[in-house]
């Protein structure tokens, strides 16, 4: 960082560090007892959709590698879905008692894109969590800014978000994740599979 970033206030970008993911299941016990919101057994990694034949063989390996676990939930494989915005999302189910394990399966997945060189393509990861009444919940890490943040739709469809829940939630869990700061970057996650 020069002397002219510092005069102009430009900051260096924060390094991916997707081992904070390693944080989730503490956190997890944390929101649980504190909100009362349970892991769903689902997560996922979101990503700019890339076409060629490399990409297509680190998706291949990822899912292989996830699908040759056989104490998925249900025995569902790794599923590939696209959204409605141009994204994509790599989705991996678990037994909701096994949070560890899917967070294991987001970090291997974060991870092989980047050592494959699709680093930049990678946007975030979230774990979804619900309540006794049905609410859901999901914290979501962006992978460019190191962070997490809550993300609750509020029930009955639309797009409409439950504010003061992710702030709750934001204080919950301020000394168990690394919280993102900048609420202008608390993006909705609409129609996110693994929620």
């Amino acid at each position: 960082m020069g002397l002219m970033d510092i005069l102009l206030g430009r900051t260096r970008p924060v390094a991916p560090d997707l081992d904070q993911l390693f944080a989730l299941p503490s956190a997890a016990l944390t929101l649980q007892a504190s909100a009362g919101f349970v892991p769903t057994g689902s997560g996922a990694v979101c990503f700019a959709t890339v076409e060629g034949a490399a990409f297509e063989q680190t998706r291949r390996d990822v899912e292989a590698l996830l699908d040759a676990d056989t104490e998925r939930a249900d025995g569902s494989p790794v599923e590939l879905v696209h959204d409605d915005f141009g994204y994509s999302w790599l989705v991996s189910r678990r037994a909701p008692g096994r949070l560890s394990q899917l967070v294991n399966d987001l970090h291997a997945v974060n991870s092989a894109l980047e050592d494959d060189g699709f680093g930049p393509q990678l946007l975030c990861s979230l774990v979804g969590f619900r309540d006794d009444s049905g609410r859901a919940l999901a914290l979501v890490y962006l992978y460019k800014r190191g962070s997490f943040y809550p993300f609750a739709p509020l029930p009955g469809g639309g797009q409409r978000r439950d504010s003061s829940l992710e702030l709750q939630v934001k204080t919950v869990l301020a000394d168990d994740l690394r919280i993102e700061p900048e609420l202008s970057r608390w993006f909705p996650v609409w129609g996110a599979p693994g929620m």
